[in-house]
């Protein structure tokens, strides 16, 4: 049975175009015109030292406290992916330290994303790549196995497909389904010039505040 010891290196990548346009627009604005369905939940952080970016997906799905696949998927990936590590929300054995990361940005990976938790991150923090974990402990992984490269994973609640769109800041981190990225980077342009807009309305002393008792009145709000 290959189940838990398979790789799929073969897949296609969103348009690197799009994943260029796509860090120039915040991860919430993403997050915003794909009906807010498609962020990772609360609770990662960024660790390393690139703090905005997008790329696409390389899927990794490790047992927890075990990193041996995504040892490979490291050496696998291209320059400006994102590695997307599941595992599994184990919080009590750091997946990856900062030697695996020194390797990673050496290679031009452009992030790593661990549902899990981290080590090492002052020289995290030094480093040319993007780093997203849940949390922090001293304690060094395992490498056994098993694991999966290049199937769909879990991770922060969502399902992620290699070759999706990765967008990342420190706000958090948006999946975008590949075959929607042209379409979701396009609104998220108009919608990031929309709040740009808003922003210099508030800063020059007009904004229009009466959206706000519209909702109201029609929710049927009294005042006392």
């Amino acid at each position: 049975m290959t189940v838990g010891f398979r790789i799929k290196a073969d897949f296609t990548r969103v348009d690197a175009a799009l994943a260029t346009r796509a860090v120039a627009v915040p991860a919430a604005n993403i997050g915003d015109v794909v009906n807010r369905m498609q962020s990772m939940r609360g609770g990662f952080k960024a660790y390393g030292g690139r703090r905005a970016l997008a790329g696409p997906a390389v899927t990794v799905r490790a047992r927890a406290g075990d990193n041996l696949m995504l040892h490979e998927a490291l050496d696998l990936a291209q320059p400006g992916d994102v590695v997307i590590c599941d595992a599994g929300g184990d919080l009590g054995t750091a997946i990856m330290g900062d030697i695996m990361a020194r390797h990673a940005a050496k290679r031009g990976i452009a992030a790593i994303i661990v549902d899990g938790a981290v080590r090492d991150i002052a020289g995290l923090a030094e480093l040319h790549l993007g780093v997203w974990a849940r949390s922090v402990t001293p304690a060094g992984p395992y490498k056994d196995g098993p694991g999966e490269i290049g199937y769909p994973v879990s991770c922060g609640g969502l399902v992620v497909m290699p070759g999706d769109l990765i967008a990342a800041d420190e706000d958090g981190i948006v999946v975008v389904p590949r075959e929607d990225a042209a379409e979701v980077v396009a609104a998220a342009e108009a919608h990031a010039r929309k709040e740009h807009e808003t922003i210099r309305g508030i800063d020059e002393g007009r904004a229009d505040r009466a959206w706000v008792r519209k909702l109201l009145t029609e929710k049927g709000v009294t005042r006392i």
